[in-house]
């Protein structure tokens, strides 16, 4: 136990403390946990190499490929499309459930923090013609992000969870796009309930860019006029969080990257249905391979997976279904469906090689986790701990959600959370009698409380929310503590059901 503990207050103030990001820190508290538990230096070693190759095998290729897929939606202007999209299906007046939901969506397979940034002028656009609400469709916006960037492969955490604990990709799909359907009227009803409440804590110069000069508040005085704040204000942010820097640019345009088209060629256009094509096809790819081997296991008396041998449709299945060759499918689709035909190897080329620079940390990061995870299995940490955690009698389910819960409000990242809680908790899941699925969804749901300070997704939605010091508190770390809280009652039932 004392290892186990001094390996994650290793995380915690590497991260806190110093200058050194998360997977230093990981690759860190596995050898401190290594050496504590008194395993010898050479097994420790082995056993970072070894946890750290098992993961990234059956993860990283995943996570470069949705990654990549995600650059490609944004840039063609797909995921505004997207949006615009729901806007228009759920009608007037239902404008925090269509950016919620639009949120939800762009979120599988774009990082939250550049989805944001793409989406909030569409959010500050629906506010200036009603002329209210800004900060309910923010709020409602960045939170519908965050349930499926917790909840939903093929965004990074979640995936490499998945390939920790060995829980079935498919099944962790369905369970967390159930997840996120339920937890979306808990997003629309905070964002509903707190932002009139916030909109007079708006900082001027975002009130200003919103609703145009001689703006009045939520107290009735008129806002300044101060016609070059706003672009500060996206300055500011900017400096803050690197995603923040095209926030002026793509807001008329969402595809001006794809830049201007040849002479005689015709202007690039996005519906909705074209934009959903790339995206939906791998998840039904993904989720077919679940259903159908389900289905055949059933079929053949076999669900504990001993003696079973696949039939002909569901090993089909199973090849197409399988992530790697789904998001290989749906990255063709992406770059030959969304995108114009003018648009130059090399330009696609370059987009890729953004998506593969922003998901080599997230990568590395996941593989320390399996790291860690390994060190553990193999000092034994892991049946001491099982053991302690028994004694306490908590539901199984609640150990990885607890352990997530600590670790986010300790170093902010959503994602180290649900990693860490599953490195953690994968030598755990046999002795707290809970599948290796409902472990996965306790690590993700866990990881979604209280953003704050220490997580760089809190600056970017209050930057351009408007929101500071406890209005920013009261909105963003209120909804985000909100889903949580929702989170338990839905973890403990399936608890009863898986």
């Amino acid at each position: 136990m004392a290892a186990l503990v001094l390996g994650i207050a290793t995380i915690v103030v590497i991260v806190l403390r110093t200058r050194l990001d998360a997977f230093f820190a990981l690759l860190v508290a596995a050898l401190v946990t290594g050496f504590v538990a008194g395993a010898p230096a050479t097994k420790v070693i082995e056993s970072i190499t070894k946890g750290f190759g098992n993961t990234l095998g059956s993860i990283g290729i995943v996570i470069g490929l949705g990654v990549g897929l995600g650059k490609i939606l944004e840039v063609s202007g797909a995921a505004d499309a997207l949006a615009r999209a729901f806007v228009r299906l759920l009608g007037a007046g239902r404008e925090p459930w269509a950016m919620g939901g639009t949120g939800a969506l762009v979120s599988i397979p774009v990082f939250c923090d550049s989805g944001y940034v793409i989406m909030n002028p569409l959010a500050r656009s629906i506010a200036r013609r009603k002329r209210a609400g800004y900060v309910t469709l923010a709020l409602a916006l960045g939170c519908g992000m965050t349930l499926t960037h917790h909840l939903v492969p093929p965004t990074p955490g979640p995936l490499g969870v998945a390939g920790i604990l060995g829980a079935d990709l498919g099944g962790l799909v369905l369970a967390g796009l159930v997840f996120a359907v339920l937890l979306l009227p808990v997003v629309v009803a905070y964002a509903r309930w707190i932002g009139p409440r916030l909109e007079g804590s708006l900082l001027p110069e975002v009130r200003e860019a919103v609703y145009g000069r001689g703006a009045v508040d939520g107290t009735g005085s008129a806002a300044a006029d101060r016609p070059a704040a706003a672009a500060a204000a996206v300055a500011e942010g900017s400096r803050d969080d690197p995603a923040a820097a095209t926030a002026d640019g793509p807001q008329d345009d969402p595809a001006a990257a794809l830049g201007t088209p040849p002479a005689g060629a015709k202007p690039h256009r996005m519906g909705p249905l074209r934009a959903l094509l790339p995206l939906l096809v791998p998840l039904l790819l993904i989720i077919a391979n679940t259903v159908a081997t389900a289905v055949d296991r059933n079929a053949q008396g076999t669900l504990d997976g001993e003696g079973y041998e696949p039939s002909p449709i569901p090993e089909a299945l199973a090849f197409v279904g399988n992530p790697v060759v789904a998001l290989l499918v749906g990255l063709v689709l992406a770059v030959y469906v969304l995108l114009p035909r003018w648009t130059t190897r090399s330009q696609v080329g370059d987009w890729l090689s953004q998506a593969a620079a922003s998901a080599g940390l997230i990568i590395l990061i996941t593989g320390a986790g399996g790291a860690l995870g390994e060190v553990l299995r193999a000092t034994g940490v892991g049946d001491e701990m099982a053991e302690t955690i028994a004694s306490w009698s908590l539901p199984g389910v609640l150990v990885p959600f607890l352990i997530a819960s600590l670790v986010r409000l300790a170093q902010g990242s959503g994602t180290v959370a649900m990693i860490t809680a599953a490195s953690v908790s994968a030598p755990l899941v046999s002795g707290l009698g809970i599948t290796p699925l409902l472990a996965a969804l306790g690590c993700c749901a866990g990881s979604m409380v209280f953003s704050y300070f220490n997580d760089s997704y809190f600056w970017v939605v209050t930057r351009f929310t408007g929101l500071d010091g406890t209005a920013a508190l009261r909105g963003w770390s209120g909804i985000t503590t909100a889903v949580w809280l929702g989170s338990l009652p839905l973890l403990l039932l399936a608890g009863v059901v898986l």
